[in-house]
């Protein structure tokens, strides 16, 4: 079963970021994106790790807010993801780090 958590990040510059992220993750994940919207999947065995599957980011830029969502097969995992999404965000915002993320972990999420 899916673990799932989502964050509202408000910034002014979310279409920025959202790109940002996507390229430098592109070198070495599958990823998608448009100005608008971006997905990220990271592999189940990434950097020797072994879930169960594969996590997934899902990120949808508006002119206020980045919204994200992560997927994940382990409470852990989706600990994990969490802190690599919003420390990468950070790395990009630097100008206005540390951003506000209000993870909010869905009813399955520890």
């Amino acid at each position: 079963m899916a673990l799932q958590s989502t964050a509202s990040v408000p910034t002014g510059n979310a279409s920025r970021y959202l790109q940002q992220l996507c390229k430098h993750w592109s070198h070495n994940l599958a990823v998608e994106f448009t100005p608008e919207k971006g997905t990220v999947t990271f592999p189940r065995d990434i950097r020797g790790a072994d879930w169960p599957g594969d996590g997934h980011l899902a990120m949808t830029a508006s002119s206020d807010r980045l919204d994200c969502t992560i997927d994940a097969s382990r409470p852990e995992q989706l600990e994990q993801l969490k802190g690599v999404v919003s420390s990468h965000l950070d790395r990009f915002a630097f100008k206005e780090a540390p951003l506000a993320f209000d993870w909010r972990n869905g009813p399955d999420a520890a």
